[in-house]
């Protein structure tokens, strides 16, 4: 898929410039327990996925990026764990 044809899913804001194409969201939750909870969710899926997105955080929100995995466009797999990322925020342990 080429990268100009990517649509990011709901809430991802895709960006382009002179680095690789990325996409990113902000998540935020009530406190910082939940939001360390996400935090272990997202550690899981990337070792098991591989992958490892920019993450910054504080006591309740953490702001994710996805950039390309091959360096030049977002792909089917970008999609798939942005998308992985979203479930994992609406879960509650």
């Amino acid at each position: 898929m080429a990268d100009s044809d990517f649509v990011a899913p709901t809430g991802w804001e895709s960006t382009k410039g002179s680095a690789s194409p990325s996409m990113s969201k902000k998540f935020t939750f009530d406190r910082y327990g939940v939001t360390r909870e996400f935090l272990d969710r997202v550690a899981d899926l990337s070792e098991a996925d591989g992958y490892h997105p920019n993450i910054s955080f504080g006591t309740t929100y953490v702001n994710i990026t996805i950039d390309a995995r091959n360096g030049e466009s977002l792909g089917e797999a970008d999609r798939v764990f942005a998308e992985t990322v979203d479930r994992l925020a609406l879960m509650e342990d």
